[in-house]
C-alpha cells in the first residue's frame, strides 16, 4: 500500500476526546491543570491549521522572500519562548536578544549547511524542505538553549558567594564559573543525547514516522531521521555553547565583578 491515509474529522474528534478526557480527570482531580490543557489544545489546533495555510500558499510561490519571511517569524517566536522558560532571565534587551542570537547563530548555519551541502534541493530554499528543516532544527535547539540558560543563571545566583570568594582569590570570571558552564551545557545537550539513545529502540522518531505512514521505504526513513538527529544535535549543542558563552560574560562586567542585578 502507498500514499497516505486520509484523517477525517471523525479522527480528529476522536482524538480531541482523549484530551478532553484527562482535562476532565484533571478537574476532577484538583490538578489545577485542566484550564491550561483546553487552551494548550486550542492553540494547537487554530496555529496549525493556520500554518497549513500559510504554507500551502508559500510552497505554490516558492519565493525566497517568503521562506526568509517565514523563519524570520519562527526566530522571533522561539526567542520569546526562550526568555519565557527562564526562571532569572537577563533584563532588557539582553534577556530576549541572549537566547535568539544563539539560535540564529546555530540553528540558521546548521539548516543551511544541511540544505546547500547535503540535501541539495534546487531551488536550495524550497519551502518543502528549507521550512520543515528549519523547524525541527529550530525547536530542539529552542529547547537546548533555553535549559542551559536557565541553569546558567540560576547556578549563578546560588552560588553568587562562591563565586565571589573565587573572584577575591584571585581567579578570573572565566575560571570562576567554569563549572556552571560545564554544567549548563550538559544541561542543553541531555535532552538530544537521550533523544539520540532511545531512538528506535524505546521510540521511533517523528520524521521516520511520518516518511514509514506516507509509504517511502523504511531504511530511505533511516536515513533521514539519521541525519535530521545529527543536525539536530549539531544545532543544539552550537546554540547551547554559543548563549553559555555569551551569558557567561554577561554575569559579569569589564571588571570581571559579579553583577547579578542584571538579571530579573
Amino acid at each position: 500500500m502507498t500514499g497516505t491515509i486520509p484523517v477525517t474529522p471523525w479522527d480528529l474528534a476522536v482524538a480531541a476526546g482523549l484530551v478532553l478526557g484527562l482535562a476532565a480527570l484533571s478537574w476532577r482531580l484538583h490538578l489545577g491543570t485542566s484550564a491550561a490543557m483546553l487552551v494548550a489544545a486550542l492553540r494547537t489546533t487554530v496555529q496549525l491549521f493556520l500554518v497549513g495555510w500559510v504554507l500551502r500558499a508559500v510552497f505554490a510561490q516558492a519565493n525566497p522572500l517568503w521562506v526568509g519571511g517565514i523563519a524570520c517569524i519562527m526566530l522571533a517566536v522561539a526567542g520569546r519562548e526562550v526568555v519565557a522558560r527562564q526562571k532569572h532571565r537577563f533584563r532588557g534587551l539582553w534577556g530576549y536578544g541572549l537566547g535568539t542570537g544563539a539560535m540564529f547563530t546555530s540553528s540558521f548555519s546548521v539548516t543551511a549547511l544541511a540544505l546547500v551541502a547535503l540535501l541539495e534541493p534546487r531551488p536550495w530554499y524550497d519551502p518543502r524542505y528549507a521550512i520543515p528543516l528549519l523547524g525541527m532544527i529550530l525547536g530542539n535547539t529552542m529547547n537546548g538553549v533555553s535549559l542551559a540558560l536557565d541553569r546558567l543563571t540560576s547556578e549563578a545566583r546560588q552560588r553568587a558567594g562562591q563565586i565571589e570568594a573565587q573572584l577575591l582569590l584571585g581567579r578570573t570570571a572565566r575560571q570562576a564559573i567554569a563549572e556552571i558552564r560545564v554544567l549548563s551545557m550538559r544541561t542543553g545537550l541531555m535532552p538530544m543525547i537521550n533523544a539520540m539513545a532511545a531512538a528506535g529502540v524505546v521510540s521511533l522518531p517523528g520524521m521516520m514516522t511520518g516518511q514509514i505512514l506516507a509509504g517511502n521505504p523504511p531504511m530511505e526513513a533511516v536515513k533521514y531521521q539519521i541525519l535530521i538527529m545529527f543536525l539536530i544535535t549539531g544545532g543544539t549543542g552550537l546554540g547551547a555553547l554559543v548563549a553559555v558563552w555569551w551569558g557567561g560574560r554577561r554575569l559579569f562586567d569589564q571588571r570581571e565583578r559579579l553583577r547579578l542585578d542584571r538579571l530579573k
